[in-house]
């Protein structure tokens, strides 16, 4: 059986703790290897490595620091059929969403390109009597990223790309449920020039995650999963003096004003319902027509859409998704859809009991679809995070508005309508943090951030963007004076603009 190292130091290094986790393949439901789970020493061997490489790194200048960045953007571009093969037979989505989960990192690469520009601090000139006043920005040291099954490149790319450009040492925990990728991105970045240590792949559950959170050389863990385990990372994290972004769960809106163009939100809702399973944390599981004949018209349009999906193994190019991650989690979705029927809710399409000849023991569900779904129910308060598409119907953009404002989650909504003044209102308005507005999935581009509101999201900055670099970077201010001849009593007085 194939085994799944440990990353330390440029090289692959076998797990000593005696502790292994299967990887399966979900499209066969079969073992395919085996990854070692690390021990707090294994973690802190790695840390102390990576704090002697940092300091070498730190002092390389930042157009040298780029050089390695672009490089390894080549290297992205050029591996990108293997990265996407690699990544769908462990993950099982299909190979074209794996493509654009390797794209969507690459893209954060390219804006960590500009990092020349990026830690650039401020000047003043003539701040008093002959003061002057100027910042920097400094990197951290050594910062963690753990990072979920559902987006192995991407995540890791929008964690550790800005990271190390910016001067630090990254310290990556990937998901035990699809390890590989994160090993060959942190291979082809070596490749790239960057110098030995600065990335270490530790491999590893629970016990790796605490290691991280409470390692003293450690400033900084940057986390996406759960809500639940967000929030115990923030809280444990900052509880150690640490620096900490957490990024957790969602329930995300679609608001269908009466003036949309049906055909094209059809379109939209069913790939951003459905695509990859439905396990992406912007996928749209809610769909919000205002007015009884809009929802008529969706459900019965959404009915004839659904019909036309193929759900197939991860290398089928004419499948629009693959099977979920695990046996476990398509038992709890299919948990859900029997607790939406359970609960009252219409069971328009049930996904349940689809099986592939060839691969029966795959981990694959149809798409489900419910009608009147209501904000009372569990189902729909909780994040399902399968193909399981819930229709609550609203009898106005203000109620409808109502509802991804007071959801628990506030990660992602979308309105669709031609009104541009509603549009711009809901935008506004409405208590979730990234918008799309005739965008189904709005994931803001790479040099924008990433993040939610509420139980979505636990700490101040964001995802890439300006505010990752904010994130992986500490600011000194220096005020300055050179005096001419002797300073007599100004030495006693603070200096200012007078």
């Amino acid at each position: 059986m194939r085994d799944i190292h440990h990353f330390i130091d440029g090289k692959a290094v076998a797990g000593t703790s005696g502790r292994f986790s299967d990887v399966y393949d979900p499209n066969t439901g079969q073992v395919q290897a085996r990854v070692a789970l690390a021990s707090p020493a294994e973690v802190d061997d790695a840390v102390r490595r990576a704090v002697k490489a940092q300091a070498g790194w730190a002092a390389m200048n930042p157009q040298r620091r780029a050089r390695v960045m672009f490089a390894f953007k080549a290297l992205l571009e050029a591996h990108m059929d293997e990265l996407a093969q690699l990544l769908s037979s462990e993950h099982g989505k299909v190979i074209a969403d794996s493509r654009g989960d390797v794209q969507r990192g690459l893209e954060v690469v390219e804006f960590a390109c500009g990092i020349p520009h990026l830690m650039k601090g401020d000047y003043t000139e003539g701040a008093g009597p002959g003061i002057d006043v100027f910042s920097m920005r400094q990197p951290l040291g050594v910062v963690a990223g753990i990072t979920p099954f559902n987006f192995p490149a991407m995540i890791p790319l929008w964690m550790s790309a800005i990271a190390i450009a910016c001067g630090n040492a990254f310290i990556l925990k990937p998901s035990e449920k699809d390890p590989s990728v994160p090993v060959r991105l942190a291979e082809l970045m070596i490749e790239a020039g960057l110098p030995e240590g600065v990335l270490q792949v530790v491999q590893g559950d629970k016990v790796a995650v605490d290691a991280l959170l409470t390692h003293p050389d450690i400033r900084a863990v940057s986390f996406v999963g759960s809500s639940d385990i967000a929030q115990y990372v923030y809280a444990t994290g900052a509880a150690y003096g640490k620096r900490v972004q957490a990024m957790g769960g969602a329930k995300n809106h679609g608001v269908i004003l009466p003036d949309a163009d049906m055909d094209q939100v059809v379109k939209d809702i069913v790939g951003a319902a459905f695509g990859s399973a439905g396990e992406r944390c912007m996928a749209l599981p809610v769909a919000v027509p205002v007015g009884e004949a809009t929802a008529d018209e969706f459900v019965a349009r959404m009915k004839d859409a659904i019909a036309g999906l193929k759900v197939g193994i991860s290398t089928d190019a004419e499948a629009h998704y693959g099977p979920v991650i695990s046996a476990a989690h398509k038992a709890k979705i299919e948990s859900y859809i029997q607790m939406g029927v359970d609960e009252g809710a219409e069971l328009v399409i049930d996904g349940r009991g689809l099986t592939l000849q060839g691969h029966e023991g795959g981990y694959f569900l149809g798409p489900s679809l419910f009608d009147h779904v209501t904000p009372g129910m569990k189902t729909y308060q909780d994040e399902i995070f399968g193909p399981v598409l819930q229709v609550v119907r609203a009898q106005s953009l203000e109620e409808a508005a109502a509802l991804p404002s007071q959801h628990a989650y506030g990660n992602g909504v979308a309105i669709f309508t031609r009104n541009g003044l509603a549009a711009r209102d809901f935008a506004a308005k409405v208590n979730v943090g990234m918008v799309g507005i005739n965008v189904p999935i709005p994931v803001p581009v790479a040099y924008h951030s990433f993040g939610g509101w509420k139980r979505s999201a636990f700490g101040d900055l964001n995802q890439y963007g300006e505010d990752g670099v904010r994130f992986y970077t500490k600011v000194k201010t220096v005020t300055q004076r050179w005096p001419e001849g002797d300073i007599g009593d100004q030495a006693f007085v603070i200096p200012t603009m007078r």
